[in-house]
């Protein structure tokens, strides 16, 4: 894909833009952590869930072993998170990056074409 200087410009800006915040990831896995809120807000509604699960069946069986067990896997999944939000965010940019610059080809190929067309 060879966009111009002002294209990838462009590209960058609107990632910038459409780009998820380390700072509110963070917050989230600070005061929600526990919720799988953090997880939503990254565009990764699977683990997001499976979170949810551990926070609801832990809390429902908090009188029984099995509840303890999984609020502590919540806990530990929550502190491992706080070392990958960083890497998360950056593959969520990149995810945003690539689809962009694609649109970006493609609208440039069909401005070309049309061009083309317009020619004849």
């Amino acid at each position: 894909m060879n966009l111009s200087t002002a294209e990838q410009l462009l590209v960058e800006q609107r990632v910038t833009n459409e780009a998820k915040s380390t700072a509110v990831a963070y917050l989230l896995l600070i005061f929600l952590g526990g919720l799988g809120a953090h997880r939503f807000y990254i565009g990764r509604p699977g683990s997001g869930l499976a979170m949810l699960a551990l926070f609801v069946f832990g809390f429902a069986t908090a009188g029984l072993i099995v509840g303890g067990l999984f609020i502590l896997v919540l806990i530990v999944w929550s502190l491992v998170d706080l070392f990958l939000i960083p890497g998360m965010i950056r593959q969520q940019k990149a995810e945003v990056r690539d689809s962009i610059s694609k649109q970006m080809y493609a609208e440039s190929l069909l401005a070309v074409e049309r061009l083309g067309r317009a020619g004849r």
